[in-house]
């Protein structure tokens, strides 16, 4: 029997090892973290962050005996769990949460009737062996490239985000599983990107993607420093129409 897991779709990915802290508002979230506090002792505490496609998640109601209308949301199929780590219950009923990202899996089905959140079965995605050489040699090209794209992100200077990337350059991880999840979660890139890295067969793969990726977004950057005026003198007022 495929295991079943609560499913808590997000409009980002989450990746293996990585921390993801969340606040808990909707009631059918707050049902799923009561549901994960009140699991015995020893029994996993996870949940499965699975990136949205597209669409939105339609309110649920919670009248008494009312049907719950099916989510109005399109599902990536390729998700990873949150564990939970730290849960602080606000005063409201309002949850903030701590989670870690543990393991990769597919979704096999979806069942919105069940339960109040929506769960699934899965299918899980273990990292591959066979190609731990190809990888080793990769992950010293990606390292290298990653820290030129970060050293060209605090010259830019112009993101909220430099400090944090600071800090990411001094912790590189020499593990190339852990390094391409780490690289996969904390560049820029687009949802797509990254939902893509995480789908990934295997590390080998992943940080081939990743030499692409960083490269581009290196190049890119590159440019717009070369720019010879502030990056402020060229933006165009978006019009109200």
């Amino acid at each position: 029997m495929s295991p079943r897991l609560p499913v808590f779709p997000l409009g980002t990915v989450l990746f293996p090892g990585l921390v993801l802290p969340l606040h808990i508002f909707e009631e059918r979230y707050r049902e799923l973290v009561r549901h994960l506090v009140a699991l015995p002792d020893g029994t996993p505490r996870e949940f499965g962050v699975v990136a949205i496609r597209r669409g939105w998640e339609a309110p649920l109601s919670t009248a008494p005996g009312a049907s719950a209308p099916a989510a109005d949301v399109s599902l990536h199929d390729v998700g990873c769990t949150a564990e939970l780590r730290q849960v602080t219950e606000l005063p409201d009923g309002r949850y903030d949460i701590v989670t870690v990202g543990r393991r990769r899996f597919r979704l096999t089905e979806v069942d919105s009737d069940s339960q109040p959140y929506l769960t699934g079965e899965v299918e899980w995605l273990p990292e591959p062996g066979g190609q731990e050489d190809l990888a080793d040699l990769l992950a010293p090209r990606v390292l290298s490239v990653f820290r030129r794209y970060l050293r060209l992100m605090r010259a830019d200077g112009d993101t909220d985000d430099t400090a944090d990337l600071a800090e990411v350059s001094e912790q590189l991880p020499e593990d190339p599983t852990v390094l391409s999840h780490l690289i996969a979660a904390t560049a820029a890139l687009t949802v797509e990107d990254r939902q893509r890295l995480l789908a990934a067969d295997d590390t080998a793969t992943r940080l081939r993607a990743e030499l692409r990726l960083l490269s581009r977004e290196a190049a890119l950057l590159g440019r717009v420093r070369a720019v010879p005026v502030p990056l402020a003198e060229l933006a165009v007022p978006i019009s109200a129409n």
